[in-house]
C-alpha cells in the first residue's frame, strides 16, 4: 500500500471541508514534481483534469478516512530528526508526495 500526504491551506480547502462533501477532486495541480506524484499513484486513480484541457494536468478523488486525534504541526515535524527525509520538509511547498511507510508510521504516532 502506498501512503500519499496532501497538503492545502485550510482556508482553502480544509478537511472538514472534505468532510461535508464527502468527496472532492483534488485538482489546481501544476507544480511538475506535484504532478509526476500524482501519475504515480495506482494505475485508475488519477486522471486527466476535466477543467485543464491539457493531459499533462491530473487529478484525483479523494474522501476522508477519518480525524487523528490530534494535528501534527510543520514545526514539529520539522523538529524531528528522523523525519528529515520526507518531503514535505525538504520542499514544503508541495500539495502532495509520498510517505514511506516507516515515515508514515512516525506521523501517525505523532497524532496520537
Amino acid at each position: 500500500m502506498s501512503f500519499w500526504l496532501l497538503k492545502t491551506e485550510p482556508t482553502d480547502f480544509s478537511y472538514g471541508d472534505l468532510e461535508g462533501r464527502k468527496r472532492a477532486v483534488w485538482d489546481g495541480v501544476t507544480n511538475n514534481t506535484a504532478l509526476m506524484h500524482i501519475r504515480a499513484m495506482r494505475k485508475g486513480d488519477p486522471y486527466p483534469d476535466p477543467k485543464a484541457g491539457d493531459p499533462r494536468f491530473v487529478v484525483f478523488d479523494v474522501a476522508p478516512a477519518g480525524r487523528l486525534p490530534h494535528p501534527v504541526p510543520l514545526e514539529a515535524i520539522r523538529g524531528r530528526k528522523d523525519l528529515a527525509t520526507l518531503d514535505l520538509v525538504r520542499n514544503s511547498r508541495l500539495s502532495i508526495m509520498p510517505v514511506a511507510v516507516p515515515l508514515w508510521k512516525k506521523l501517525l504516532s505523532m497524532a496520537e
